[in-house]
């Protein structure tokens, strides 16, 4: 008889929550978790091990209160009898109340808490075995189960940069192991957390260097997106080194050296952002089955590997590290697991962010990705955070909204960049993934004064381009009108 209905092996939010949705779903469940580890800095073994709650967030937030405070003037505020504008951050300070934040987001997962819930905690490392049965082994328990769940956490890449491997860096999710600010700091990668990081500490007072093999950061997105959330940051002081590559990293008598094209750059932490890559070589995967390509999985649109009793989900499947994504693949997986598999994972609809400030965010098809698959059947429009009253008000003008539409009124794609750009894009998001045509959008009467009314805004414009090349239907409109001035003496 079998064990379970689904073991998952996580080590991630996202294991947890395939394990919860699981029992909710009346499934037996374990849920194997890596082994606690010395620079867990928190109560719980399963919260330590955990990614995905991270303090980037939070560091972030209060550099964003920092920078508000910084142009306070603007408002007519003023602080003291000198007002020299000088702000001082206690980094312990903030990353106390980050800590705290996070363990009170993490209580929720900790093992007794799962446990009521019915889910098998099970900490320790453990591989795949055949033979006699398919099993997953861990500290010589054999673990059977009619399906398997890969919910592991991936691991940094790290570039083979002479020197770098023997100096100690940092990657955007232990960012939390930072006991004070970095007087000077370098961000080696274009990774969006990496750009976050680098902004918020720029923020809390760090002299900031990043350094891109590409000639800009968040290469992957659109150029004037992209070169907008550069141009912000670089206005903030952020020194950024495009096609450039770190050729050597030297700790010479406590201090850390980068040298990049003929400079030495000293700082005090680096932080490595060049992407993540699978981390599934102890799980003995290839001997039950499981294909690869190159680093990756090979699934396919249920999320089963080769082996149709394995699923996989969230950072192994490649791509930005996204949460609610890896959340969405999880719960898809899920239900292929626990009752048919017949539920296929459906991206088109789903938005990321980069929370950057500005925020880039984007959903469905780009301009490009648009263009060639309907050609001339297309229509693109954008509009501008500047003709927004409430942007206005926040002195928060800096960018963009851009829909990309079929010329039938389906929606294809969004971008946003600008401030709240994240909180916007959910009714585009629905839109795309409901059907929902561009015509709907601009009918919709927006809260007046907010940023969410760019949408409307963009879909009107829309609109009017798509009637104004319609020469056909203009011609008629003029006709009818003057028609009916001429009736009227």
């Amino acid at each position: 008889m079998l064990d379970y209905d689904v073991v998952i092996i996580g080590g991630t939010i996202t294991g947890i929550y395939a394990a919860i949705t699981a029992t909710k779903l009346q499934g037996r469940v374990a849920l194997i978790e890596p082994p606690p580890t010395e620079i867990n800095t928190v109560t719980s073994p399963l919260v330590g091990n955990t990614q995905g709650f991270n303090h980037n967030k939070i560091i972030s937030q209060i550099g964003n209160f920092v920078e508000q405070i910084y142009h306070k003037q603007q408002f007519g505020i003023y602080q003291g009898s000198d007002d020299s504008g000088e702000i001082s951050v206690k980094f312990e300070e903030a990353k106390k109340y980050a800590d705290y934040v996070v363990n009170n987001q993490l209580a929720k997962y900790e093992p007794a808490v799962l446990a009521t819930l019915g889910i098998d905690v099970i900490f320790g490392e453990g591989k795949f075995v055949d033979r006699p049965h398919l099993a997953f082994v861990v500290k010589g328990r054999h673990l059977r189960s009619r399906t398997y769940l890969l919910a592991n956490p991936s691991q940094a890449i790290v570039p083979e940069i002479p020197g770098l491997t023997s100096t100690s860096f940092i990657t955007p999710s232990k960012i939390k192991q930072l006991s004070k600010l970095p007087k000077n700091l370098a961000v080696i990668g274009g990774d969006p957390r990496g750009i976050e990081i680098a902004q918020s500490f720029s923020r809390l007072g760090a002299k900031v260097t990043i350094v891109v093999k590409s000639s800009r950061i968040l290469g992957k997105e659109d150029s004037e997106a992209a070169f907008l959330v550069q141009g912000q940051l670089e206005a903030e002081g952020i020194r950024i080194l495009g096609q450039t590559e770190v050729s050597e990293v030297r700790e010479i008598e406590g201090k850390k050296w980068i040298l990049v094209r003929n400079e030495a750059i000293e700082v005090d932490e680096i932080i490595l952002a060049v992407g993540n890559k699978p981390n599934l070589q102890t799980l003995n995967l290839e001997a039950v089955g499981v294909k690869f390509n190159g680093h990756k999985l090979l699934l396919n649109k249920k999320l089963q590997t080769n082996n149709y009793r394995i699923y996989a989900c969230g950072d192994l499947i490649g791509g930005y590290s996204l949460t609610h994504v890896a959340n969405y693949e999880a719960e898809i997986a899920i239900k292929n697991i626990l009752y048919l598999p017949i539920f296929s994972v459906n991206y088109s609809g789903i938005p990321w962010a980069i929370l950057s400030d500005p925020q880039l965010v984007r959903v469905g098809l780009t301009e490009q990705e648009a263009r060639q698959r309907y050609g001339e059947n297309i229509l693109v429009n954008k509009q501008y955070f500047k003709s927004l009253d409430w942007a206005q008000a926040l002195s928060k003008t800096t960018g963009y909204c851009k829909i990309v539409g079929h010329s039938n009124g389906k929606i294809l794609g969004v971008s946003v960049v600008g401030n709240q750009a994240s909180e916007i894009i959910h009714v585009m998001a629905l839109a795309i993934r409901q059907g929902i045509k561009i015509e709907a959008i601009a009918e919709l009467p927006h809260i007046w004064p907010t940023i969410s009314e760019i949408n409307a805004q963009t879909a009107t414009a829309w609109l009017r381009q798509k009637r104004e090349k319609n020469q056909i239907v203009k011609d008629w409109i003029e006709n009818i009108f003057h028609w009916r001035r001429s009736l009227i003496e």
